[in-house]
């Protein structure tokens, strides 16, 4: 892992530094939430020496072939998604033609990152693909009210048997690729993160997860919870 040039504190001196203080906290509290703060600033470093080893990369595997998608303006090429930037990022989202509606985690995610999606978009090219016919998902994105994200149809299944799923599952996949020099690489994959990573009694998250659903519910006593998952509707 790219190691870091800085000379860092140690993390319990500075959690031991701090002066935040809450009325009516008591010295147990305090204690433990000083050795919490520890800890997360060394999961802060950790993040960012991941970061740091990530963007580090050697260069990945290029395109072999011509990936084509369908858009509101028709056929467009993977060349195309990136649009006026060096690196793409790709969401594949579940909503195959065998399904009824589309997954709910991946509506709960893409809905939080609508909200994200010009921001995100002055950096990288943020795209969602997803296997049923363009017009089924604009639909949803009518009915669902977003208004940032580039939606397209993944129409000949190439792009998902390659890079998502050899059976052409309908399942979830972020994956990043660049532009150098006219050639597409694959830069980063969470692909690997599967359930085959996953520890005893975890769910096979990303990490960092990017779905922000997690990252607030994780502040909380309760946390995630062991059998809750968002829904397309709580009427």
């Amino acid at each position: 892992m790219t190691d870091d040039p800085r000379i860092l504190l140690p993390a319990g001196q500075l959690a031991a530094g701090s002066a935040v203080r809450f009325p009516g906290e008591s010295p147990e509290y305090r204690a433990a939430r000083t050795a919490l703060l520890a800890d997360e600033i060394e999961l802060r470093r950790h993040i960012e020496r991941v970061a740091r080893a990530r963007r580090a990369l050697p260069p990945g595997p290029p395109l072999r072939r011509k990936y084509t998608f369908v858009g509101e303006e028709g056929e467009v090429t993977m060349a195309d998604l990136f649009d006026r930037h060096d690196d793409l990022v790709l969401y594949r989202y579940m909503y195959g033609p065998e399904r009824k509606r589309p997954c709910p985690m991946c509506t709960s995610q893409m809905s939080a990152w609508d909200g994200e999606a010009e921001d995100i978009g002055q950096r990288v090219a943020f795209v969602m693909v997803a296997r049923s016919p363009i017009e089924r998902l604009l639909a949803f994105k009518r009915e669902r009210g977003w208004k940032h994200l580039r939606i397209y149809s993944d129409a000949s299944g190439d792009y998902t048997r390659d890079y998502v799923s050899a059976e052409d599952a309908d399942v979830p996949s972020l994956n990043v690729f660049t532009r150098r020099d006219g050639t597409i690489r694959l830069f980063w994959s969470g692909n690997e993160m599967d359930g085959g990573t996953a520890d005893p009694g975890e769910d096979p998250r990303g990490a960092p997860d990017p779905m922000p659903l997690w990252t607030i519910l994780d502040l909380t006593p309760g946390g995630r919870g062991a059998d809750w998952y968002p829904k397309l509707s709580y009427a």
